[in-house]
């Protein structure tokens, strides 16, 4: 079975998720160590792909029913409208 290819909307939500989030825990924990700031940088990045694997795919649409093309064309039941006298015009 082959892996489904991510959509641009799973790519951009994954993306902000890491960059927001890593910004976050990074001023809230005011860490300066390469240790914290690496156990930071992998936490966000778990929840960058967690929040964009479980986005929800979007839908196939099934395949509409052809139906067969009607043999003569149809055509509106409306009579035609009765014909106005014609008026002349007295010269003046």
């Amino acid at each position: 079975m082959a892996m489904p290819r991510p959509t641009a909307a799973q790519l951009a939500y994954g993306s902000c998720t890491v960059i927001f989030s890593t910004l976050a825990m990074l001023l809230l924990s005011q860490t300066s160590s390469g240790a914290g700031i690496a156990v930071i940088s992998v936490a966000a990045l778990a929840l960058g792909l967690l929040v964009a694997m479980t986005m929800p795919l979007p839908r196939k649409r099934p395949a509409a029913m052809e139906q067969p093309a009607p043999q003569e064309p149809l055509r509106a039941s409306v009579p035609a409208p009765a014909p106005e006298p014609v008026r002349e015009r007295a010269a003046s």
